[in-house]
């Protein structure tokens, strides 16, 4: 009886030599695959490596990203000034009975936008020939908050008759009226429209991450 044993070393490198190549192959592929950038090797890779996207265009989806965001704010208004409050007398002059007082204020009013108001038809998706398109209405801007910084803030001049005493709500009336000012200087200097517009530039830049080709935000 004769062993062949020359037949069972042939097939055993065939099978290793397989296996080498099958390796060899992976890691060229894989080389190819990372390095593959430009021009006609990149559209090659791209089409070897892709996989399909799946996009969810509902409605509620898009709102409930953007409602996330909660209130959103896009500018910070600040600004030093001095305020001026008084108590005069209807009757002595202020030498005798009047109380002035001069605060040098720091403030700031905080504007931006609600998105927690954003309703499902404010928003509305399309896909036209594999286009995904969203429009959205963002609520109004608005301030959401004015505040002096009281740290920041202080008593310039105080001045108070020789007949009377120094009002003790005289300087937190006038910090109230500071604060109304700054709110309105805001408002005069636009700070809504700047919220809003930063507010689009914020949810168009989401938009498009979420996916959809087209957008625009009003």
């Amino acid at each position: 009886m004769t062993i062949q044993y020359r037949s069972g070393r042939h097939s055993s490198g065939s099978v290793l030599g397989f296996l080498l190549a099958l390796i060899l192959g992976a890691f060229t592929m894989a080389v190819f695959l990372r390095h593959a950038s430009t021009g006609f090797s990149a559209r090659i890779a791209n089409a070897i490596a892709s996989r399909p996207v799946a996009f969810n265009m509902s409605v509620p989806v898009v709102v409930n990203k953007i409602q996330r965001l909660n209130r959103l704010e896009t500018v910070v208004y600040s600004i030093d000034t001095v305020v001026e409050g008084s108590r005069p007398s209807t009757v002595l002059p202020d030498l005798l009975a009047g109380d002035r007082i001069l605060l040098v204020v720091h403030g700031q009013s905080i504007a931006g936008i609600d998105l927690s108001k954003l309703k499902p038809e404010d928003v509305r998706i399309t896909a036209n020939n594999g286009i995904r398109a969203i429009r959205v209405a963002l609520p109004a801007s608005e301030i959401f908050v004015t505040s002096i910084d009281n740290q920041h803030t202080r008593v310039y001049a105080r001045s108070t008759g020789l007949l009377v005493a120094a009002d003790q709500n005289l300087e937190s009336e006038t910090r109230a009226r500071a604060q109304q000012q700054l709110q309105q200087s805001a408002l005069s200097d636009g700070i809504l429209d700047a919220a809003r517009k930063n507010a689009r530039a914020t949810i168009t830049t989401l938009l498009y991450g979420l996916g959809f080709q087209q957008v625009e935000v009003d």
